[in-house]
């Protein structure tokens, strides 16, 4: 039953959850300065040597996530696969993979009250690592067709050169509408999503399971964020708050289409290796999701 309070409940924590949430602030605090512009600093061989240590802890994250994805992953390591083939399955995940057709997300569009909106809405943007500035990582040296399409995908991320179109800054205009913290106790799942989506894209060894990753963020997300935006109207928020999500309902199918058409099925049939990469990192990002979508219910008492 969904709490007829406003308040939300902070989750008793294992010894393995605490030392998750530790891991994960100590990465989130690594990827902040990572991909911050900077200068140089006459500390940067200390600086080498503190993110050689981070980026083991990083690897060791990412690689156990890996693992435990690829247990029911059916392509091989070393192949090329049918790309037809390939994409089928990997359009299955919309309603199979995990997470799908998680019950917070009715519950948010019919029945969650504006804190508990909020509280949400914090902790998603807190695990929203920038679609747009993954895309430009992701596309560095992929072949002409893959790399086209991440092109097409970035300049509508980035507003096709309007500011105020930008995907991002919508989202800044929702949190700004709803006066969303800036600072708060983010969980630590929706940072450990964030920083997986941070590592594959920046790691070039893991270049096919970024794509797979942010592939599959466009096959799911029409249904999860058309849920959001009903929610969003019915608790009164000005429709321009909400265009983040109601553009995202729509665009998504489209560019999901396109990314499965150019990027997914021709990599999959001639590059080897790529179908099952591509194929762990859709489920990376699934199981991820779905890590933060538990988290969510049990903090809301679902």
């Amino acid at each position: 039953m969904a709490p007829s309070s406003a308040a939300v409940t902070e989750t008793r924590s294992s010894p393995e959850s605490l030392e998750a949430d530790g891991l994960q602030r100590q990465l989130a605090s690594f990827n902040q300065r990572r991909l911050r512009p900077a200068l140089p600093t006459n500390d940067w061989r200390q600086t080498i040597s503190d993110d050689a240590r981070l980026r083991l802890l990083e690897g060791a994250f990412v690689e156990a996530e890996r693992l435990a994805a690829g247990a029911t992953v059916p392509f091989g390591a070393d192949s090329v696969h049918d790309g037809d083939r390939f994409l089928a399955w990997f359009e299955e995940l919309a309603t199979a993979g995990p997470g799908q057709g998680d019950a917070l997300f009715p519950w948010l569009a019919g029945q969650a009250d504006l804190a508990q909106m909020r509280w949400f809405l914090s902790q998603e943007i807190a695990g929203e690592a920038g679609f747009d500035d993954l895309i430009a990582l992701a596309q560095v040296k992929l072949p002409v067709e893959a790399k086209l399409e991440l092109a097409r995908n970035y300049w509508d991320e980035m507003g096709r050169g309007q500011a105020v179109a930008m995907h991002g800054a919508m989202l800044d205009q929702l949190a700004r509408s709803l006066e969303l913290p800036v600072a708060g106790r983010t969980v630590w799942e929706s940072l450990a999503l964030a920083n997986l989506m941070v590592a594959l894209s920046c790691e070039r060894r893991y270049a096919y399971h970024a794509l797979g990753a942010l592939g599959v963020i466009e096959l799911t997300a029409p249904t999860r964020v058309g849920q959001v935006a009903r929610g969003l109207a019915r608790l009164g928020v000005p429709s321009e708050a909400r265009k983040y999500f109601e553009l995202h309902a729509v665009l998504d199918v489209k560019h999901s289409q396109a990314w499965n058409r150019h990027v997914v099925a021709p990599l999959a049939a001639t590059v080897p290796g790529a179908a099952r990469a591509m194929a762990e990192g859709a489920l990376m990002r699934l199981r991820a999701g779905a890590r933060c979508f538990a988290r969510y219910r049990a903090e809301f008492g679902m």
